[in-house]
C-alpha cells in the first residue's frame, strides 16, 4: 500500500462518526471504509482492494480503541 493512500485511509477513518465505528459489524466495517475510501479517490483494482482488506482486519482493534478515546473525551 502506498503512503499516500494509508494516509488517506487513516483521514478517513478521524473523520468517520465515532458512532459508525463502533455500532458496525467486523466486516461490515472493513467493506463500509473500502468503499468510502473508492468514493473519495475512485476505484480500486482488486489487489489494492485485498490489500486494503488485509490492513485494516488487522488494525480494526486499533480503530475501535481510537474511536472509543475520541467518544471518551
Amino acid at each position: 500500500m502506498s503512503p499516500v493512500m494509508l494516509r488517506q485511509l487513516w483521514n478517513l477513518i478521524e473523520k468517520t462518526q465515532v458512532n459508525t465505528l463502533l455500532s458496525l459489524n467486523d466486516t461490515t466495517l472493513v467493506q463500509w471504509l473500502i468503499e468510502q475510501l473508492k468514493q473519495e479517490r475512485g476505484a480500486l483494482n482488486s489487489d489494492e482492494t485485498n490489500v486494503i482488506r488485509a490492513y485494516l482486519c488487522s488494525k480494526l482493534s486499533l480503530i475501535r480503541d481510537m474511536a472509543s478515546a475520541r467518544l471518551a473525551s
